[in-house]
């Protein structure tokens, strides 16, 4: 009981977080100061304190009570390693036993430092260097550095301290100065993954050549940019960060993403595929100037690249035409928000080889002709995950005739924005997608599209309850104009929410069915699931094979 002596010492009054009262089991109030006025004077403060709490939770007698304090301290670490590092903050202001646990550096292998991305907010910078060697030290594996915090200093103790460390992200979005590192003499030399968030007013290069030679490790590079920029043509167009020399400096890059780096063109592409070989996978979404040109070379001379993603580039046709995809590896293929054609389409994808991962979501030149193509030449009998979002030329039937053929090796499904599919289409076809994980479906803005035919929602989520029992995140983009619903919609809900044990994300437009199905899953604790469309989004990138190197926010 000596860990119970010490939970009471303090002011009994004390607020302490929740986590600490779930774990306890107890819930200690202002008014159990004076319950014990009439006890004999020589009973002493902590034998009144587990009086009062024996009495409120009806404990077993003294021999048999177990406290959670006795668990071995293996299955306590296995326990506070569920808790954020804002959670074991808080559990350190408990007694000292938590204290030391939650200062475990176990419990901080991955430490995020970023507050606008629920992080923590590190005020100290003294205190936090010294946290570096006594907290972190040898287990510390992943860390994300906000502008403040990059310095030379820290640099320095990640280096020394830190030999275990494979991820770093070092975020220079805000900056508007850079710190002084000609001091810099020292960087984290067995890193597996960097990701560098750029900021539209600082050049890197200064800070670059610093750290150039601490690089030869690295096997994923993420460079992030601001996509906000404008496509218009601009007078200078100004490289924040050298590209080509990062190449030079990292020959084993395996993933490299660079998202929404308005700079980055065609030439770019050449630099790169000139020495990067080992390159599976390569994500250039939101990079509008890249057109296609050096898709040639980049084919021929990494052999080995898996994954394409070109979401809102400005790839062009010709471009597209003249690159070998015969002999490419290419498996997982986006072209959303993209303006090739129908003709180029059905050109390039009777070249490639059978696909795992198709992204085509406004994509007009995808059509009927190119989805029937991809059936009838077998190239669609490994895929896994399917966006066909959007797209105005595909007609309902030859949908239909996908699902059927191949809905059962389907793991993930996002078919929204057709105003002509109701409830009918996906009753009939759900029993052909019983594998599904991710299900996107449903019209948002239906007043826009004027969508006349009302929505039987409860028959969709019977449908779902009864077929789709592995179902883990499931978006319904119709609005609630749109939906129909009635007082027994409580019982369909109830069946989803059982059957679906799985389910950790639904996704509705706001208004009152949300309110009406949250509630039902609130009131069977697990609140935590149902979402507004306003603040989630649900997307099947997340089956990609190379989902978490590509990951940075």
């Amino acid at each position: 009981m000596m860990e119970l002596r010490r939970f009471t010492m303090s002011n009994p009054t004390a607020a302490f977080s929740i986590v600490a009262h779930e774990a306890w089991g107890h819930k200690i109030s202002d008014g159990e100061n004076d319950d014990d006025t009439n006890q004999d004077d020589g009973q002493n403060a902590s034998q009144r304190s587990r009086h009062r709490l024996r009495r409120n939770t009806c404990m077993p007698p003294r021999e048999t009570q177990r406290d959670f304090n006795t668990l071995p301290e293996k299955i306590l670490l296995a326990i506070f390693a569920y808790l954020p590092h804002v959670e074991l903050l808080r559990c350190a202001r408990v007694c000292r036993l938590w204290r030391t646990l939650s200062q475990n550096s176990r419990l901080w292998k991955q430490v995020f430092l970023r507050p606008e991305y629920r992080g923590l907010h590190v005020r100290n910078l003294d205190q936090f260097l010294v946290l570096i060697g006594h907290r972190f030290s040898s287990a510390l594996q992943y860390i994300e550095l906000p502008m403040e915090l990059i310095t030379a200093d820290v640099l320095h103790e990640l280096a020394n301290k830190c030999p275990n460390l494979k991820s770093l992200t070092l975020d220079f979005s805000t900056a508007m100065q850079l710190h002084d590192f000609n001091d810099l003499n020292a960087f984290p030399c067995n890193l597996k993954m960097l990701c560098i968030c750029l900021s539209d007013v600082i050049f890197l290069e200064g800070f670059m050549r610093r750290i150039y030679t601490y690089l030869s490790s690295v096997e994923i590079l993420q460079i992030i940019g601001t996509i906000e920029k404008s496509n218009e043509a601009e007078e200078e167009v100004y490289e924040t960060i050298n590209i080509s020399k990062i190449k030079v400096q990292t020959p084993n890059l395996r993933v490299i993403n660079l998202y929404g780096i308005f700079f980055v063109d065609d030439n770019h592409i050449d630099t790169i595929a000139s020495g990067c070989i080992h390159l599976e996978c390569f994500a250039l979404n939101f990079c509008t100037r890249v057109k296609g040109a050096s898709f040639t070379n980049l084919l021929q001379r990494c052999k080995k690249l898996q994954c394409l993603l070109l979401q809102n580039t400005s790839i062009e046709d010709r471009a597209m035409l003249a690159a070998d995809w015969a002999t490419c590896c290419v498996t997982e293929f986006d072209i959303s928000s993209t303006e090739l054609t129908e003709n180029c389409l059905l050109d390039i994808f009777a070249r490639m080889p059978k696909l795992t991962y198709l992204a085509v979501p406004h994509c007009d030149g995808f059509t009927d002709n190119v989805l029937g193509l991809l059936i009838e030449q077998g190239k669609l009998s490994n895929i896994r995950a399917i966006d066909l979002s959007n797209t105005v030329n595909l007609s309902l039937d030859v949908v239909s005739t996908f699902l059927k053929r191949h809905g059962r090796q389907l793991r993930g499904i996002a078919y929204a924005g057709n105003a002509k599919v109701t409830e009918q289409f996906w009753t009939n076809t759900i029993k052909n997608i019983k594998n599904i994980k991710i299900f996107v479906m449903g019209t948002a803005f239906g007043w826009f599209k004027k969508i006349s035919t009302r929505i039987h929602i409860d028959q969709i989520l019977d449908a779902c309850a009864q077929e789709c029992q592995k179902l883990e995140r499931l978006e319904i983009q119709w609005d609630e104009e749109t939906l129909r619903w009635n007082e027994n919609s409580s019982k369909f809900i109830d069946h989803i929410r059982i059957r679906c044990a799985k389910l950790h994300s639904l996704v509705l437009s706001d208004g009152e069915y949300y309110e009406l199905v949250r509630s039902n899953f609130e009131r069977a604790d697990r609140p935590r699931v149902v979402r507004t469309m306003i603040s989630e989004q649900t997307s099947i990138v997340s089956l990609l094979k190379y989902y978490n190197e590509l990951r940075f926010n």
